[in-house]
């Protein structure tokens, strides 16, 4: 059965990875490794930028489906910018929406 709150705690565990994944390519893949660094960094920020798009909106979706006050949302939002935030939003406010 679909469900929209389980594909947003998907979508978020996703787009935390490709985060890390991002900064780990930033970070590691640049200095050491240049070659690598330019042939995954388009595919990756592509990636990571459309699992951040499907965030931001399955989080609205969500947030109006569980009834989140303008705080909760707020939050749940910027977590989305901090790694491991996503981690954190799916263990906190999804673990007993399911």
């Amino acid at each position: 059965m679909f469900s929209i709150i389980k594909t947003f705690k998907f979508i978020a565990f996703l787009e935390g990875i490709s985060y890390l994944l991002l900064f780990s390519n930033m970070l590691i893949t640049k200095h050491n490794f240049p070659e690598l660094y330019k042939s995954i960094l388009y595919p990756l920020g592509m990636t990571h930028g459309i699992l951040f798009i499907a965030y931001i909106i399955l989080a609205i979706i969500v947030g109006s489906k569980l009834k989140w006050e303008n705080k909760t949302l707020f939050f749940v939002l910027l977590a989305s910018l901090v790694p491991f935030g996503t981690f954190f939003i799916g263990h906190k406010y999804l673990k007993t929406s399911l």
